[in-house]
Formats: structure tokens, sequence, C-alpha cells
């Protein structure tokens, strides 16, 4: 009989493994389907978001400029100047210099952590996850400030951190009822604020062009909100100018 016992516990901890693994798959399959559809959104291939930053009572215009094979802009309107506060050309990674209003480069470290998730933009890590070698895991089921979440564990490539790889994981807490991401929290792993605790919170999810995106985003450190991000206007497979995301040799 205790035999029996103990291969039925075995037997149902598998299952119940199998299950969560499949409920995960599941979870995400309902998502994409939800603002979208895979494929719609495999049609985009280019995202232009413009929409206003606000840090420290401060409010900063910007244009987001994302392409499919990862491109990316950011370019943040200073009192009429033109700043680019994060850019990606394929395979290398560049910022301005706030101090000296020049295009910098990244360290080679960088770029490689920024082109391993380059492709994330449109929509999002989710989506052709399994292809880019992500694993899903549903932890549990709970509350996010009132809210009954799907609490899910997204492992993605690993990070390098001074030369080494270290572990890639952001939390996410999708909405039961909307199947949509609600809440995304993981650990900064380098520069100033290494060790920190990042939560990305996302709301007011608009349709643009048969497609849904979170218009609200706010970004908190240890609990302390660090930005907030108002989408104004989100335009799909516009005319790009490719140029901007090559580093200024000047």
């Amino acid at each position: 009989m205790k035999t029996l016992q103990v291969f039925c516990i075995a037997f149902l901890v598998c299952i119940t493994t199998i299950t969560n693994a499949q409920t995960a798959d599941e979870i995400i399959t309902t998502y994409i389907e939800n603002i979208g559809g895979q494929e719609a959104w495999s049609k985009i291939n280019s995202m232009q978001v413009t929409g206003v930053g606000k840090q420290q009572g401060v409010d900063y215009p910007f244009v987001a400029t994302f392409m499919k094979d990862g491109r990316t802009v950011i370019d943040v309107d200073l009192q009429g100047t033109s700043f680019i506060v994060e850019a990606f050309d394929g395979e290398n990674s560049w910022s301005m210099n706030f101090q000296t209003q020049k295009a910098e480069a990244a360290d080679s470290e960088s770029s490689a952590n920024y082109k391993n998730e380059a492709k994330d933009n449109i929509p999002d890590a989710f989506f052709n996850y399994k292809q880019k070698g992500y694993k899903v895991e549903l932890l549990a089921t709970e509350e996010w400030e009132g809210t009954e979440c799907f609490k899910i564990k997204l492992t993605k490539k690993p990070v390098l951190v001074d030369g080494k790889e270290e572990e890639n994981v952001d939390i996410y807490y999708f909405d039961t009822e909307n199947y949509v991401p609600i809440a995304v929290e993981s650990i900064v792993t380098s520069g100033a604020a290494k060790g920190a605790t990042a939560t990305i919170l996302l709301s007011d999810y608009q349709e643009v062009d048969g497609l849904y995106i979170a218009f609200s985003q706010i970004n908190k450190f240890n609990g302390q909100i660090g930005l907030e991000m108002t989408y104004k206007k989100i335009e799909f497979n516009t005319e790009i100018d490719e140029s901007i995301f090559k580093m200024p040799k000047d």
C-alpha cells in the first residue's frame, strides 16, 4: 500500500508539472490572441510611439521607433532639442552623453545584451517566445494590488555581467479576466541600480488598427517611481528613415 501511495504522489506531481506548463502556454496563447493575434502581429515591420515621459515632475515628449529586426531609437525632446537616450543599429547600441551632447557607443557587453532582447519590442518578449529559446512557467495564481493574476516566470537568454552569464528572469502578472500583463518584476543585474527590484506597471490597453497595447507604463525601483510614460499615438508600418538608427560620426 505504501508503495502505491508513493507512486500516486509521484504521478500527481508529474501531472501537476505538465499541467502547469500547458497552462502557461495556454495563457500566453490567449494573451497573443487578445492583443490582436499571431498573424496580425507577424505583419508588423515597424512601430512608432509618440508620447510623454515624466520624471521628477518634468515632462519629456518622446518618439520611440522600433523595427521588427530589433533596431531601435528613442528620441526625447529636451526643451526643443533632440536627445537620443537609447539606440540600437542591429549590432551595436549607443546613446547621447547628456553633458557633451555627443553620441557615444555602448561597450561590447551592453551591445550584446541589447541584441539578445532587441526583437522583444514588437509586441513583447512573449511573441514567438519558443523560437527565441525562452521558457515560461506558471508559478501561482495570486493577487496583484487587488487584481487576481496568473504569476508567470519568463526565462530569457542569459545576460552578460562582467563577462559572465547570469540568469535572466522576469516575473509577469497576467490579469485572469483579460489575460494581459498588468505588472512585471525583475532584478537589476548591472549599473548603479544593481540588485534593485525593478517593477513595470502596465495599464490603459487601447486598440490601434486591431492591435492592443498598454498606453500607460510606470517604472519603479524598489517601490519608488522612476519614470512614468504615457503613449499618445502609435503607428504601424509607416515609412521610416533608416539612417536614424546609425550613430552619428561627429
